[in-house]
């Protein structure tokens, strides 16, 4: 069967009311992932209800991430966990090879090219002439040895469709090989319709939610994440030394590492404040009571927690090197993209933040999230499923 047809075979011919109106045949889809992390699953849900969708789990869950984070409990959408070895939160199994050999599905797609499984899913699929998609969050074209190069060009090359969260995702993708005129762009999230404010609050009612968390200082910044290298909290806190002890930085991280808690000793940060991780409902005040949100990253192939800040009506400063920071800010409409790793420019950026604090920042922010729906982010899935099919 020639591979340049992404339908092997219809299986499934009832009709379904679409999240846009519309009717279609029902698609039988076949999703191929690592993990149940709750964005991920949140999508698969929202598709479930209108495709026959079935996903394949690599593992339950990986060691640094708390239980707690996984989601485990699926309505929509048939699924799987792949059987095999977990060493170092890497799945070694040919396993998968079984679920591809009888294929009876519409549409594949591989939710990561790297993993063990997936690689040889897509060895596999290249020999038997099955044609397969690439659902990619994000990437960063960075310099790299030769054969690492020459693998991703390999495996990603190889797909006949690309998913892609943005122009920046699609350079990369299109770096190691991928079709542009086949890579289809779809609103990367976290976020229900529903989960994005009305309106901005005002400021009574922040300093009302701040009373309520104990904040005392008369500002405040918020940043969410791991207590990791990659997240660039050390640049934040010392940028925080010469800071307005007016402005409260929290950082909702989990535990501190030694590290951190050092620094804001020796650095006397009385306004910098360390918090544990917290459920949305939790977490949702302290969005509300924030006025900017700050990720000094060092990399993030997206960075769901801009996305989630927007949704709150909030400015953000972020780096060049956090691809959701480059999609969803407008410069000196909703926030600013600063360089990684530089210290001053980020004191500057926080100590003049003043004038993206109002109305219209807030709106421009609210009005950008609107655009990143789980519900867009299926919708764009399924038109997108309907054309690759027909085409």
């Amino acid at each position: 069967m020639s591979r340049e047809k992404l339908t092997v075979k219809k299986i499934l011919k009832s009709t379904v009311l679409t999240c846009d109106g519309k009717k279609r045949d029902r698609m039988k889809v076949l999703y191929i992932t690592t993990v149940p992390a709750p964005y991920k699953v949140q999508l698969f849900e929202e598709l479930g209800k209108y495709c026959d969708l079935t996903v394949l789990f690599e593992m339950e869950n990986v060691s640094y991430r708390d239980n707690s984070w996984m989601q485990n409990e699926f309505k929509n959408f048939k699924f799987m966990y792949l059987k095999g070895l977990n060493v170092r939160d890497k799945k070694i199994s040919f396993g998968i090879i079984k679920h591809l050999k009888h294929n009876t599905y519409d549409l594949i797609i591989m939710g990561v090219y790297s993993t063990i499984p997936q690689m040889l899913a897509q060895v596999y699929m290249n020999k038997k002439n099955i044609p397969y998609i690439i659902s990619s969050d994000g990437g960063l074209v960075k310099e790299e040895g030769l054969i690492l190069s020459k693998l991703k060009k390999y495996f990603i090359s190889s797909a006949k469709a690309w998913l892609s969260t943005g122009k920046i995702t699609t350079e990369y993708l299109a770096y190691y090989g991928a079709n542009v005129n086949k890579t289809y762009v779809y609103p990367f999230t976290s976020i229900y319709k529903a989960d994005i404010l009305a309106e901005p609050l005002t400021i009574d009612e922040k300093i009302s939610i701040r009373k309520k968390l104990n904040i005392s200082e008369e500002k405040m910044i918020l940043t969410v994440g791991q207590f990791i290298y990659r997240k660039g909290y050390d640049v934040l806190l010392k940028a925080c030394e010469k800071l307005d002890k007016n402005i409260g930085v929290y950082i909702v991280g989990g535990k501190p590492t030694q590290e951190y808690i050092q620094m804001q000793k020796d650095m006397n940060l009385t306004n910098v404040h360390f918090l544990d991780f917290m459920n949305k409902e939790e977490i949702s005040k302290y969005y509300k009571a924030a006025d900017l949100f700050v990720l000094p990253t060092r990399e993030d192939i997206w960075g769901l927690v801009i996305n989630e800040a927007m949704a709150y009506g909030l400015p953000v400063i972020t780096t060049d090197k956090c691809v959701a920071g480059i999609e969803m800010i407008k410069k000196d409409k909703n926030g600013l993209l600063i360089k990684p790793n530089d210290t001053k420019e980020l004191e500057n950026a926080i100590t003049e933040f003043s004038w993206l604090i109002n109305e219209k920042s807030s709106i421009t922010s609210l009005e950008i999230a609107k655009q990143y729906t789980i519900e867009e982010m299926a919708r764009k899935h399924l038109d997108f499923f309907e054309s690759i099919i027909k085409n």
